[in-house]
Parts: C-alpha cells; structure tokens; sequence
C-alpha cells in the first residue's frame, strides 16, 4: 500500500483499565475497560501518513492534540494493537455506522452527521472482526 494513496482506516485499541479521558471540547468522559475502534479519513495530503501520527502520539513521541482520538490515543494505557484500511475509499461514516457504538457521543464526528466514529467492545480480537467486515461492506461498489 502507498501511503500517499491514502482511504480510510479504523484504529484497534486496547484500554485495560477504565478511566476518565479529557477529549477536548468533548469534556472529561469514563472510558470502560475493553477495546475500541476508532474510524478515520486519511484522504488529504500524506495519506495514511496519519496512521503512523496516530502510532507517534500512543508511543508518546507525539504530544500535539488535534483530533478527539488524539487525547484517547495519548493516554498512557492505550495500546495501539492494529490498524484496518480501505484504500483510495471515501467510506469513513459508512464504516463508523456499521461499528457498534462507543461511550462518547460525537467523538470523532464533529464535521458530519453519525453519532460517534468512536466504538466498543469487549476485545480486540472481535472488534478487529467487525472492523474488517465494515470496511468490506462499505466499499462494495
């Protein structure tokens, strides 16, 4: 894959303990423990260039907050465990719908109408699944 082709992506994430996360304009929210499915666009200049800013800020070499993953990804229990991708795809709300839903309302969706490009669930494993089957069902043309 070429980065500068870009798409879409959805970050897999692990949080092994709840905890409270200030997201910004969002406000302080409980995150359960358990895994999380953040969906994104990467369709700008430097394309999926940005999954590699999202793996900077979880590794702690990164601390700029521009987006409401950032301050998720920056908490210093955040794993980063894997990363799905629809290249050349415009189907970021396409995909986030067909996630389950997440503990922020709006996360991540302040610039289109869903409810939340953040989702839950109880592993990694599962959520990748579902993650995967999402971005297949988005992209049939």
């Amino acid at each position: 894959m070429d980065d500068a082709d870009g798409g879409t992506y959805t970050l897999l994430l692990d949080l092994p303990r709840a905890t409270e996360i200030a997201v910004g304009a969002l406000g302080t929210h409980r995150f359960p423990a358990g895994a999380y499915a953040y969906t994104g666009s990467a369709l700008g200049s430097g394309g999926f260039a940005r999954v590699d800013r999202h793996r900077r800020i979880v590794a702690g070499e990164n601390d700029t907050r521009h987006w409401h993953v950032d301050y998720l990804t920056g908490h210093p229990a955040t794993d980063l465990v894997t990363v799905v991708t629809s290249e050349g795809d415009d189907v970021e709300c396409a995909v986030a719908d067909r996630l389950p839903a997440g503990p922020v309302d709006g996360f991540g969706a302040s610039d289109c109408d869903c409810r939340s490009h953040l989702a839950g669930g109880s592993s990694v494993d599962g959520l990748a699944a579902t993650a995967r089957s999402a971005h297949r069902e988005a992209t049939k043309k």
